[in-house]
């Protein structure tokens, strides 16, 4: 009965989660494929230059979500519900100033920032729109993703998905508007995903002021100590999309030095396609993190460990259906974005190849999320830094040597495997569960 109850559970708070990220990173696909077919390629590719500085701003506020999360389910667990909202309350007001001071440096050093990502001459004007348009809506960007996660936290995991799936539309229809109907170019695309994340956050806000559940909106004084301790939880998170944001910088310039801007774009192509994978891996353990710490603060251990293996299971199952669909339809997706030939067939060896290594990327996910949820960062820490910084120039550059351009594609499979049987060696899940729980 109990492992009949730990599925219910699971079903209810991480196929939302999982859905809301997939819509999520759909919109980000209509997204590539409208300012694909309605900019161009050059477009498609600057586009993908500014991404791993969005995706660290998704990273801070996975940072905030996670590790503000973890500490408020673990209360509510514990009954401690007054602790809950002093710790939500915090981590919401740090959020406000954080976004802010952002969204203005964002605007006033634009140029600067797509330089240091690494924009040709060719492809630095339109990153340059794109980034600065992008930053304007920065502070309901990151409160829209935040919010949404301290609902699912707060036991109301079908509103942060009709959240999610909200702006998502939004976006969508705004995109198709801004750059085919008013012709704005690069800058609708990041005009509509501001707007988008605006509606996400009003159907979020209710919840908190309506009180609908535990946490309320409220004035409260940042106290260092929480404010240390929800960063240090919730840091391998922003470690974690930062170290893909390395990720797809180091393959930029791997890219442009051995294949040039058809490379590049042929990229891009990937990041849109693989980022709906990612999301819904991504989704799955987000969903599972308040089951996790819920039972932390209930030091359950074998419920914990139960939700651990049911979400690795579903990973597994959707890593595999997702490469099926990448090399059945794979063609076809790519089409979508693209009608120059090179292009295309570049993207499509490279998809092939790419798509297998998150059959790793969906565990390493999981263990993530789960040593945060232990409030053992270190752990969470060392296997972005491993899959990042160490791993992946490591084979990116023997596996070019070997393999040529193919290459560049596969070093993705490698660098995730080697960090997938490091940790699994350094930090075993059952004993580590059982070491913190008899703390």
């Amino acid at each position: 009965m109990e492992k009949e109850n730990r599925l219910k559970e699971f079903f209810k708070y991480a196929v939302p989660s999982a859905l809301a990220m997939f819509i999520s990173s759909l919109y980000t696909v209509v997204d590539g494929i409208f300012v694909g077919q309605g900019v161009g390629d050059l477009a498609l590719a600057a586009v993908n230059i500014v991404l791993p500085f969005t995706v660290m701003l998704f990273g801070l506020a996975s940072m905030f979500a996670i590790g503000g999360g973890t500490l408020v389910s673990k209360n509510i667990g514990a009954n401690n519900i007054d602790r809950a909202v002093i710790i939500f309350r915090q981590v919401f007001k740090f959020l406000l100033i954080t976004s802010g001071i952002i969204s203005i440096i964002c605007i006033i050093f634009t140029e600067q920032i797509v330089t240091i990502l690494g924009a040709t001459t060719s492809l630095k004007g339109l990153a340059v729109e794109y980034l600065r348009f992008y930053a304007i809506f920065c502070i309901p960007n990151l409160i829209g993703i935040v919010l949404s996660s301290f609902v699912r936290n707060d036991g109301r995991p079908k509103l942060a998905m009709i959240s999610t799936i909200a702006g998502a539309v939004t976006n969508i229809i705004l995109d198709y508007i801004f750059i085919f109907k008013f012709g704005l170019g690069i800058k609708g695309a990041a005009i509509a995903t501001g707007l988008g994340q605006i509606i996400t956050v009003s159907v979020l806000l209710p919840h908190f002021i309506m009180k609908k559940g535990y946490l309320t909106f409220g004035n409260v004084k940042i106290n260092k100590r929480d404010l240390k301790e929800f960063c240090l939880i919730g840091f391998p998170s922003f470690f974690a999309q930062g170290s893909y944001s390395i990720m797809v910088l180091i393959h930029n310039i791997v890219l442009v030095m051995f294949i040039g801007e058809k490379g590049i774009s042929a990229y891009s192509i990937i990041n849109y396609i693989t980022t709906n994978i990612y999301m819904v891996l991504y989704g799955l353990t987000l969903g599972v993190q308040p089951l996790i710490s819920y039972n932390f603060g209930k030091k359950d251990g074998e419920q914990m460990l139960g939700f651990f293996k049911i979400t690795c299971i579903s990973s597994t199952i959707i890593s595999g259906f997702s490469v099926i669909i990448c090399f059945i339809f794979g063609p076809a997706l790519i089409g979508i974005f693209t009608a120059d030939p090179v292009i295309a067939n570049l993207a499509y060896i490279a998809l092939r190849i790419a798509s297998v290594s998150y059959f790793a990327v969906g565990i390493n996910l999981n263990t993530l999320v789960y040593f945060q949820a232990l409030e053992m960062p270190k752990y969470s820490n060392l296997s972005c830094l491993l899959r990042s910084v160490i791993y992946l120039p490591i084979s990116l550059m023997i596996l070019y040597k070997v393999f040529g351009a193919n290459g560049i594609w596969a070093g993705t499979i490698l660098s995730e495997s080697l960090t997938f049987i490091t940790i699994s060696i350094v930090a075993n899940i059952r004993v580590s569960t059982k070491e913190v729980l008899s703390a």
